[in-house]
Formats: structure tokens, C-alpha cells, sequence
């Protein structure tokens, strides 16, 4: 049989076809993950991207008969209102003292019990202390509340039973100012410290055993081998996570707040949402409550950037 050499322009149709056919095939393997991130994606554009339109809320007078778009413009007056007073000024130093202190106090622990798990040989042993770990993230913060209420009382608390004893008087753990921030950040290293784990649980366990074994045969002992191959086989997980923890530093949760404060150590306690709360919802000042947290907002993003830059010179960046 005669060989004929086909043109160029012959042979174009069956290689779009092929691409095409490539194409609708990966469209149709792919329909099903599309069906899958659909809610999320309308989750997100309802109740995460669309609200930001209230953010105009901030620059105007608002009222509920004009609504948002047509309240009165007050341009920057309600930043000019927030910035003079002594009590958002007051309510802005609590809040980045009390973030800071919980991402520099609350960040190693996660790691540290990651780290502990992951030499646990006896499975049973692990997943009972797992299990007991685990557990107070499932519990809404006025159980919580109500537990570290309970322990730190001062005429019936647990602790204070063994301080009287002691001391002859009971100390007031949650009445005073230092003690009471010790408190609070040690609930909240209880309650989030063992679910955080399971992030870096999944990041040891792509980390090569025999790594482990070349060192022990070298000599390296736990500490060693912790050092050298455990936390840098971890390491762009633990930046990862603190460029997301920077982006929350603004952001104390209002349930652990508004659970365990009281009025004597309100100068302390007094943070953005609290603030929003007593301001906007119970004094019905949306405009100065929704100018914070614009104010918050942007703080957050512009620490989440800075830590992103920092860590790329150290080529872990987020993005």
C-alpha cells in the first residue's frame, strides 16, 4: 500500500478533537468536586462576602428608616468619634495585649503535644490520652466557663479550698487583674490545644522513619533526633499556622470573654466584641460599632500580610 502524507490541515481536526475530548472528560470526572464545593462557595458569598456591603454603615449616620444606603455620609467623623475616645483606645490596647499573649502562650502548646503523641508507642495509652485531650473543644465555652468559674471561686472553688488551707484566706483568682489574664489564657490552652494537634499529627506523619532510624544508628538520641528532623519536617506547617493565627490577632472570642468577666477587672477585660456588643446591640450604635470593626478588620489583614512577607525570606510564605 502506497504511503500518503497527510496535510497539516488534515490532521488539525483530530487534534482539537482530541483536546476537546480531553477537556469534556476532565469537565465530567471534575463535576461531581464541583457539586461538592458548591455550598461552600455559597456559604461564603451569603454570609462572608456579601455582608461586607454593611461596611458603608461605618461612614454614615445609620438609621434603621433610611436603611444602609440611604443613611446620611458623616465621611470619617465616626473614626474621628472612635479615636478620642479614651474607652475604644482602652478597649484596643486589651484587645491586642490579650491576642498577642494568646497566640505567643497558646501557639507551642499544639505543637508540643503533637510532638509528645507522636512518641507514644502503646496505641492504647495514646488514644485514651487523645481522646481526654480532644474532648474540651467540643464543649461550648459556657460549660467551660462554668468549670473554670467553679475551680477558681473564691468562696467555693477547689483551688481556693487548698490556698485557705495554706494561706489562711482564699486569693481572688478571677477579681484580680494578672491573675485573672492567667485564667483565661490557660482555659483557652485547655480547650483548643488538643484539637490544634491533630494539624501537626498529620504533619509528622509525612515525615520519612528512616530518617529517625539513621539518626539512632548515628547516636542521636530523642531530644536530637526532635530537634533536627521532628521540627524542621514540621516546619511549613507551623508557619502556615501562624500566618493564620496573625490574621486572628484582633479577634478575641466573645463567648470566653463575656463568660468569665465581671466588672472588676473591666479595664482588662474589655475587648473589641465585648465593646461592638455593649456598644452596638444594647446601645444601638451601629455606625461607631461597625468603624471598629472595619478597624479590626484591616489591622488583621495588614499583620497577615506583613507575617506572609516575613516568612518568605525564609521560603515558607503563605502565598
Amino acid at each position: 500500500m502506497a504511503y500518503t502524507e497527510k496535510k497539516p490541515e488534515e490532521a488539525a481536526p483530530r487534534l482539537n478533537s482530541g483536546k476537546g475530548s480531553f477537556r469534556s472528560g476532565l469537565s465530567r470526572r471534575n463535576r461531581v468536586w464541583m457539586c461538592m464545593f458548591a455550598p461552600v462557595l455559597v456559604y461564603f458569598i451569603v454570609f462572608k462576602y456579601a455582608p461586607m456591603a454593611g461596611y458603608l454603615i461605618a461612614f454614615k449616620q445609620y438609621n434603621f428608616t433610611d436603611g444602609v444606603f440611604g443613611s446620611p455620609w458623616t465621611g470619617w467623623d465616626n473614626y474621628r468619634m472612635l479615636f478620642s475616645d479614651p474607652t475604644s483606645l482602652q478597649t484596643i490596647r486589651n484587645t491586642l495585649v490579650i491576642s498577642l499573649l494568646s497566640v505567643f502562650v497558646g501557639f507551642p502548646f499544639p505543637i508540643l503535644l503533637a510532638i509528645m503523641f507522636n512518641e507514644i508507642r502503646r496505641v492504647w495509652f495514646k488514644k485514651s490520652v487523645q481522646t481526654l485531650l480532644y474532648l474540651p473543644h467540643f464543649l461550648s465555652w459556657v460549660i467551660v466557663g462554668g468549670l473554670v468559674v467553679t475551680i477558681f471561686s473564691q468562696e467555693t472553688g477547689i483551688i481556693n479550698q487548698w490556698v485557705e488551707r495554706l494561706t489562711g484566706e482564699p486569693f481572688p483568682f478571677l477579681y484580680r487583674e494578672g491573675s485573672w489574664l492567667a485564667v483565661f489564657l490557660g482555659s483557652g490552652v485547655w480547650k483548643n490545644a488538643g484539637f490544634g494537634a491533630i494539624i501537626y499529627l498529620a504533619a509528622l506523619s509525612s515525615i520519612d522513619p528512616s530518617l529517625y532510624e539513621s539518626s539512632a544508628i548515628d547516636g542521636a538520641g530523642k531530644w536530637r533526633q526532635i530537634w533536627h528532623i521532628t521540627l524542621p519536617g514540621i516546619r511549613s506547617t507551623i508557619v502556615l499556622m501562624l500566618i493564620l493565627s496573625m490574621g486572628n490577632v484582633m479577634e478575641v472570642g466573645f463567648d470566653q470573654v463575656y463568660v468569665l468577666q465581671n466588672a472588676t477587672v473591666s479595664r482588662i477585660a474589655d475587648v473589641i466584641s465585648t465593646y461592638v456588643y455593649r456598644l452596638g446591640l444594647q446601645g444601638m450604635q451601629f455606625s461607631l460599632t461597625t468603624a471598629m470593626g472595619l478597624f479590626e478588620s484591616l489591622v488583621g489583614l495588614i499583620l497577615v500580610v506583613t507575617a506572609n512577607r516575613i516568612a518568605r525570606r525564609f521560603g515558607q510564605q503563605l502565598w
